[in-house]
Order: C-alpha cells, then sequence, then structure tokens
C-alpha cells in the first residue's frame, strides 16, 4: 500500500505584471523638506560663529568684552553647531529620504519623525544657550551638561525606533550597504554617548565626570575621535553609497569592497581613539595601541574612497557639467586626504610635532568643509528639486557656490598647515647654546596672526557660498510645490525559502537580517573600547598614585570651576609632555598619578596659550590678577582677551557642600563631614589671597572670583616636588 507524503508548497511566484500583487504607499518627503532647512540654517549660524572666532584669534577685542562672546565660550559653541547642528541635520535628511526608498516603504511614524525633528532642534537651542553662559563639561565634543545629554539619549532612540521599524517592515529583503552604515552610526553614537556621559550631578546644570584624570582622558578622546569615526564619518560614507550612484547614474564600482569597507572600518576605527593623548601620561601601552590600529585604519578608509571615485568610471564627463558631482568629488577626495593624514598624524615622531598646534585645526578642517560640507550640498543640490518636483534654479549659482567653497577651503587649510609646521619647530627650536630659541612662548604666538586672517578669510569665502546656496535653493524652492507624500509601488517582501537564502555570496545571510547585523556590528565596536579601558581602570599600575598629591581645597575647587567655565581648556593644555624643549620652557613632565582627582581633566588639545600644568608658584598673586584684567599688560601683544567681570562678579558658594559630597561619592578622600566646613576653610583661603594682594597694592575682596581662579592656578603642578641640580 502506497503512503500519501505531505509537503508544505512552496509560495508561489510573483505576478510582476498583476496589480493585485503590488502594493501602493507613499513616502514621507515632508520630513526630508524639514531636515533639509534645518541643515543649511544651522550650517550658517554654526560657520558664522566659525568666522567670528577665527577672527578673535587675530584681533581678539572682537570678543566684544562681554562673558557671554568670548573665544572660550563660544568655540565649543561653534564646534556642537556644525557637528551636531548642521552634520547632524543633514545626518537626518539624507538618511529619511534614502532609507525609505531603500526599503521601499514609509517611514515607521510620522508622528515619531516629528518628535525627532522638533526634539533634535531644541536640543541645539539648549547648547545655543547654555554654551555661553558657561554651563559646560569642557570635554570636547560632549560640552552640554547631564540634563541635555538625557535628551540626546531620548532623542537617539526615538531615532533609532523610527529607524529599526522601518527597516522591519520594509518590502526589500536586501539590505543595501548605505543601511548598513546607519545602522552602525546608530549602535556606536548611542555607546559612545552613554559611556563618556557617565558623570554624577551636582546641580541642575553643573556635574562631575564619573571618571578621573588618565581614564577620563581615555574614555573622551575614545568617544572624541569615534565622534568623528561614527557621526561625521559613517552616516556619511552610508549617503555616499546611496546618493553617489544616483547622481552619476552608475552602480557602485563594488559590492565586495563594500563588505570589506564596512567591517575593517568599524572594527578598526573603535581602536585609533589613544593616538589623541601620545606622549602623554596615558600608559603606553594604551598610546601603542592606539598608533598600530590608527596606521591600519588607512586601508579601509581608502577603500572607500576608491570604491567612491571609481563608482564615476564612465562618468567624469558628467562632472564637468554637473555641480552635484563636482561638490561629492571634492568631498570624497577631502575625505581621502583627511584619512590619509589621520594615520600619518598618529605616528610618534610626526605628532611630536603637531600635536596642541594648528596643524591639528587644518586637518580636521579640512574633513568638516570638504567631506561633510560638500557632500551636504551635493545632496541638497541633488535631493530638493526633486522633492519639489522642479528643476534646480541655477546651475551657474551652484559652481559660484562650489569654487567659492573650494577657494575657502584652500584659504583656511593652507595657512593652518603653515602655522601647525610653525608653531611644531618653534616651539623645539634650540639655538647654539643649547638654550631654547624662543624660550617666551608669545613669541611663537605672534608669528601666527597673520596665518590667523587669511583662515578668517577663507571661512568668509566658505561661508560666502553658503549664502549663494541659500539664494539658490530659495528660488528652486518657490518654483516648484513640494511632494509631501511622494506615491510609490512595491511588491510586498515574500516569506524566504528555505536553503535559497543561503546562495550566492556568504555575507547575503546577514544582509537579509538586520537583528543580526546590528548585533555583530555592536559586538565589532565593543572589542577595541573594552581592550583599552577595562585594564586601565582595573590594572591599579597603569595610574601609580603619589602620596603627594592631595584633593583640592574647597577655593581651588571653585576656581577650578571658574577655569572650566570660562573655557580656558580651548586655548591651554595641562600636560607637559616628556620632551626636552617641554621640560626646560614648562618644568618637569607630567605623571599620571597627578591627576587623581581631576574631574573632569583638563588637558586640551590645542596651544593658542602656553601649557599651564606648573604654572604653580612661578608668578606672584599679582602677577595673575593683572594678566586677567589685561593680558597684554603682562605680555605685550598677547592674543588673549581680558576678562573684566572676574573682578565684579562674587562666586558662587552656595553650592560648595554639594561639589564636596558629590566628589566624595566618586572617591575623593574628604574627611568625613568635610562639605559642611568647606565654606568656612574656602573664605579663610580666599581672606589669605586677598590679604597677600593687598601688600602688593592690589585691593580686591576675597569673595570675588578671580581670588579663586588665582587660587585654582596657583595649585597647578605643585603637588610634586622636583629636586633641581645647583
Amino acid at each position: 500500500m502506497s503512503t500519501l507524503t505531505l509537503t508544505k508548497p512552496n509560495p508561489p511566484l510573483r505576478k510582476t505584471d498583476d496589480p493585485s500583487w503590488v502594493d501602493t504607499f507613499f513616502y514621507d518627503n515632508k520630513i526630508v523638506r524639514d531636515f533639509a532647512y534645518a541643515t543649511l540654517f544651522w550650517g550658517i549660524a554654526g560657520m558664522m560663529i566659525g568666522v567670528l572666532i577665527a577672527f578673535q584669534l587675530a584681533r581678539p577685542e572682537l570678543n566684544m568684552g562681554t562673558e557671554y562672546t568670548t573665544f572660550g565660550r563660544v568655540r565649543p559653541l561653534h564646534t556642537n553647531a556644525v557637528i551636531f547642528a548642521f552634520v547632524g541635520n543633514g545626518i537626518f535628511m539624507g538618511v529619511y529620504y534614502s532609507l525609505q526608498r531603500l526599503c521601499k516603504t514609509r517611514m515607521y511614524s510620522d508622528v515619531l519623525s516629528k518628535i525627532h525633528f522638533w526634539a533634535w532642534q531644541l536640543i541645539i537651542v539648549a547648547a545655543v544657550i547654555t554654551l555661553p553662559l558657561g554651563y559646560t563639561t569642557s570635554k570636547e565634543y560632549a560640552e552640554l551638561e547631564w540634563p541635555i545629554d538625557i535628551a540626546i539619549t531620548v532623542v537617539w532612540v526615538v531615532f533609532g525606533w523610527n529607524m529599526f521599524g522601518t527597516i522591519l517592515k520594509r518590502r526589500e529583503r536586501h539590505l543595501y550597504v548605505g543601511i548598513w552604515f546607519y545602522i552602525a552610526t546608530f549602535l556606536t553614537v548611542a555607546v559612545l554617548h552613554i559611556v563618556n556621559s557617565y558623570e554624577i550631578p551636582v546641580t541642575f546644570m553643573k556635574s562631575y565626570s564619573g571618571y578621573a584624570g588618565v581614564q577620563d582622558a581615555l574614555v573622551q578622546w575614545w568617544y572624541g575621535h569615534n565622534a568623528v569615526a561614527f557621526f561625521l564619518t559613517t552616516p556619511y560614507l552610508g549617503m555616499m553609497y546611496y546618493f553617489l550612484p544616483k547622481a552619476a547614474n552608475r552602480p557602485v564600482y563594488s559590492y565586495r569592497l563594500s563588505i570589506i569597507h564596512f567591517w575593517s572600518l568599524i572594527f578598526i576605527y573603535i581602536w585609533a581613539g589613544p593616538h589623541h593623548l601620545l606622549y602623554t601620561s596615558l600608559p603606553d601601552w594604551a598610546q601603542s595601541l592606539g598608533v598600530v590600529f590608527s596606521v591600519m585604519l588607512l586601508a579601509p578608509s581608502w577603500g572607500g574612497m576608491i570604491n567612491g571615485l571609481l563608482t564615476l568610471r564612465g562618468a567624469w564627463d558628467k562632472v564637468r557639467e554637473e555641480p552635484v558631482l563636482k561638490f561629492m568629488v571634492v568631498a570624497i577626495t577631502a575625505y581621502g586626504m583627511a584619512t590619509f593624514e589621520g594615520p600619518m598624524l598618529s605616528l610618534k615622531n610626526v605628532n611630536a610635532i603637531a600635536h596642541f598646534t594648528d596643524w591639528i585645526v587644518a586637518h580636521v578642517h579640512v574633513g568638516a568643509l570638504g567631506w561633510n560640507g560638500f557632500l551636504t550640498f551635493g545632496i541638497i543640490y541633488w535631493l530638493l528639486p526633486r522633492i519639489f518636483q522642479t528643476k534646480l534654479y541655477s546651475k551657474k549659482l551652484a559652481n559660484v557656490h562650489f569654487w567659492l567653497g573650494t577657494l575657502g577651503i584652500l584659504f583656511y587649510a593652507i595657512p593652518m598647515y603653515w602655522a601647525g609646521f610653525t608653531q611644531g619647530l618653534m616651539w623645539k627650536q634650540f639655538n647654539q647654546d643649547g638654550l631654547l630659541q624662543y624660550s617666551n612662548f608669545l613669541e611663537t604666538v605672534l608669528q601666527l596672526v597673520p596665518m590667523y586672517y587669511l583662515r578668517g578669510i577663507g571661512g568668509v569665502l566658505y561661508l560666502g557660498g553658503v549664502f549663494v546656496m541659500l539664494y539658490n535653493v530659495i528660488k528652486t524652492v518657490k518654483s516648484g510645490s513640494l511632494l509631501a507624500n511622494e506615491e510609490a509601488h512595491a511588491a510586498p517582501m515574500m516569506p524566504m525559502i528555505k536553503g535559497v537564502e543561503h546562495k550566492g555570496h556568504w555575507h547575503r545571510w546577514i544582509e537579509r537580517r538586520p537583528i543580526q547585523m546590528a548585533v555583530w556590528a555592536t559586538v565589532a565596536i565593543l572589542i577595541g573600547g573594552a581592550v583599552e579601558m577595562i585594564p586601565t581602570f582595573l590594572v591599579e599600575s597603569n595610574v601609580p598614585t603619589i602620596a603627594s598629591v592631595k584633593p583640592y581645597t574647597s577655593l581651588e575647587l571653585q576656581g577650578r570651576d571658574v577655569y572650566i567655565k570660562e573655557g580656558c581648556v580651548n586655548c591651554h593644555t595641562q600636560m607637559v609632555r616628556p620632551f626636552r624643549s617641554e621640560t626646560e620652557r614648562y618644568g618637569e613632565y607630567s605623571k599620571a598619578g597627578e591627576f587623581v582627582y581631576d574631574r573632569p581633566f583638563l588637558w586640551g588639545s590645542k596651544r593658542t596659550g602656553p601649557d599651564l600644568h606648573r604654572v604653580g608658584g612661578k608668578y606672584p598673586h599679582s602677577w595673575h590678577y593683572h594678566h586677567m584684567l589685561d593680558p597684554t599688560s603682562m605680555s605685550p601683544g598677547s592674543i588673549m582677551p581680558a576678562y573684566p567681570w572676574l573682578f565684579e562678579k562674587d562666586l558662587d558658594t552656595s553650592d560648595t557642600p554639594v561639589k564636596i559630597e558629590a566628589l566624595q561619592k566618586l572617591g575623593t578622600p574628604y574627611p568625613a563631614g568635610y562639605a559642611q566646613q568647606a565654606n568656612a576653610d574656602l573664605q579663610k583661603q580666599a581672606a589669605q589671597i586677598s590679604a597677600e594682594l593687598a601688600k602688593e597694592g592690589i585691593e580686591v575682596k576675597p569673595e570675588k572670583e578671580i581670588v579663586a581662579l588665582i587660587a585654582y592656578l596657583q595649585r597647578l603642578g605643585t603637588d610634586i616636588k622636583v629636586k633641581t641640580e645647583k
């Protein structure tokens, strides 16, 4: 007797000519338009601030004599406005446009899209308000205080929810390479932000870092370098992979190269942060890891650049005619230049000359102005005419913008490279007698002023091009009408047939599974950070303690917070490297154990002024008093602004007890009950400094902010005693 075997039938083949097999849906172009407008608005605002601070370095009177407009307070506003407002909105513009089309579906939720847009703009407004007021953590690219950090976390979750919801309801099974980079961006930025923002709130707009000294520096530059990697790079690579083929009407050059590019980039990038801390007090093994992986990073970075440029094969004739492609070609070239220079700067012999100089400023702006700026402009020129159902108003004006922007980059970068070489070499120059050729740091600064003017002119040219673009965009938009809900058609995604999904390239398996891809991408980016950070936190020999190093007194602590509020770390470092040129100029090189009570660390990344780690006791109180009131009185020709409000404002001591208690929770060994007597100690030390100033003919009340700042400056570098040979 025969048996009947029942088998599950395979899904029927699609009848592509049958309308019943095709879904009709609508892309949301309104959210794309909103992010495009925000990109232009904040781009102009951020670049205008950039031009202002560029000229402030040449003409300190442009600080305008108010505490809210000094370079130290406005410089982080510029970086946040360009990175998170201009580039951030540009990312969301590109992602919301491309993701819908790559997934063949509308965004998961219009409500989430709107919440994301308006909440992100409110966060930017919060930064515009708080940074000039002096509310800052002082951590580079992460200066915003804890309430805003929480808001950023919530908004980022909203974005991820909307993005993954869209991916999961897609009608296209294959996840295109651009989506891989979007996924890695979301996950890594989330990890970076949460880890680096570990802090303990003190008051509503004041917190102390959960990490101290060397560990804080490692976490910060693990974050800082990878904020560049995963906010300024990977989402733009995703957009490059989508918009460049669209603009050129050519397929991506190499699919296999894109696979290698993606996985090697996200794995290697996360290790490279320590190259920002070469020759510092960071353990040598961590520095060496940073160097090795930074050099390795050249391969995947250039793999992406080559993949982009070769996508234009057979379409270079269009580059002559299409301004969109001009912007994109220069953007990809700038990406290649910046990602070549990064590994080069991580080499110790090069870093010894370049670090803390304007060379780094030039390097950063080649990436920001060229890669991020030009790719954003190219995408806007390509995208807006399409969603407004019209043509670009004027290709001639777009070409004018291109050349103004290109000249702006050259006028900006070349003088800054020259300034960097000049600084690095002058700092290290010895004369025939073995003495520093330029022992007065100010001599090296005055040589740079002409380059600062040229840098400002470059900024004006670049900004001028953006204003041309704004006019062109306005005219383009007015000539068309927004297609808010763009009709589209696609067949629903069919269930996979067992066994079929494994056919073809092995990588196809993960490209069809967004959750698995997200998991493996997270594993790839966690390995490097874990290997670098865990030993630094758990192995005590990485940060040897020094018995003579004590916590700051309550007055010194308040003075340190004044120093942070004024943004002094933007121009001064507190890290003497073990070079003869630096120990001759500043004193004994810095030791890891000296920073165990520094929350946050204040090593800095740029020397517009001299290093201050050994400034304690170097000058009398009166020198600091006059220097802050009128820098040129102590240093003729100084480009440092005056700080008259420090002599007028009383120090707010109402939060001294809670600051002490917060630091005690973090392990700072203040005596039990010290919080209650901290202000009494503060007043005693302040009265002593006031009395010493009075002996020099200076009358100042002990409650003024300047007294606390002097106390802090006089403490710097005095915890260790170095014997000098007579």
